[in-house]
């Protein structure tokens, strides 16, 4: 290098990112989110924007004053969670945020409305098996959101 200085790797300017912990068991259950991947969007086709395929959404606002509320660096828990279209999830995500979208979906309620899909996914095998698994773990289970 000319004038002998040399310079120091790309590498040690990279920012190193600690270890997470990841998410409490409890808060999880990839076969909910399994599950609603199989349903219509929760606006049943009544925005205009709905389409494209269903992804599970968090209501980040849901939970409010529990354990399984969002927190610093975390998601809400898995049982708070929509079927929506992939331009449903962007509108609410990117344009007009949960307090006006929620306002498109039956009940205006997300919370409430997640404690339906909630409900009746606990009632299929994988939501038995879940309770199950949550009871074995000593983890206490709330039935509806």
């Amino acid at each position: 290098m000319p004038g002998g200085r040399m310079r120091p790797p790309k590498s040690a300017f990279r920012k190193i990112k600690p270890k997470r912990a990841g998410r409490p068991e409890w808060k999880r259950a990839e076969d909910f989110g399994l599950f609603l991947r199989g349903l219509p969007c929760a606006c049943l086709g009544k925005n205009l924007w709905c389409s494209g395929p269903v992804q599970a959404a968090h209501v980040d606002h849901a939970g409010k004053g529990t354990r399984d509320a969002k927190g610093a660096s975390t998601k809400v828990a898995d049982r708070f969670m929509l079927p929506l279209s992939l331009e449903c999830h962007r509108q609410q995500t990117d344009v007009i945020g949960w307090p006006e979208f929620e306002k498109t979906l039956p009940m205006k309620d997300a919370e409430a409305l997640s404690g339906i899909y909630w409900t009746e996914f606990l009632a299929t095998p994988k939501g038995r098996d879940w309770l199950r698994q949550a009871a074995e773990r000593g983890d206490s289970v709330s039935v509806a959101a």
